[in-house]
């Protein structure tokens, strides 16, 4: 194995090691906890790693993927406080708004839901657009978003 990848390799454990131990809340920091562990860490290669990764940045901190793979009710439910309409886009597209800067976090539990009514989503910073297979499954999608996300 190449050292850079061997090197990035044991970044990455670390990365995990360190979000599973204790909360995080910004790349800088994690940087500078890798930096303590004599891993050589800059926050760009900490977000790339992050991203590689799958980690997700909650409210209390950074979270891997596996522990974040289902989103919750709760945790939908709190997201709620984020979304300011649902409306339908032809019969398999659904809009989601939310506040500004939201979209991506709700985008990113919609994606963790596994619901099967979800084909994809693409978010802005504002605005969602959730693909659907047809209106049958997008209207389950709807009903579904109204109701975990109390909207």
């Amino acid at each position: 194995m190449p050292a850079e990848a061997e090197i990035r390799r044991k970044r990455q454990d670390a990365i995990l090691a360190i979000i599973q131990a204790r909360s995080v809340t910004s790349q800088t920091q994690l940087a500078a906890l890798l930096r303590a562990r004599g891993l050589d860490a800059t926050q760009s290669s900490v977000s790339r790693d992050l991203k590689a990764l799958g980690v997700i940045k909650l409210d209390a901190g950074y979270a891997p993927a596996d522990n974040a793979s289902r989103a919750t009710e709760r945790e939908l439910s709190l997201l709620g406080e984020f979304v300011r309409e649902i409306d339908t886009a032809g019969a398999n597209l659904t809009v989601v708004k939310t506040a500004i800067g939201a979209a991506q976090r709700v985008a990113v539990y919609l994606d963790r839901t596994d619901w099967p009514e979800i084909v994809g989503t693409l978010s802005g910073d504002d605005s969602i657009f959730i693909a659907t297979r047809n209106a049958s499954a997008q209207r389950r999608l709807v009903a579904k978003l109204r109701a975990q996300l109390n909207n």
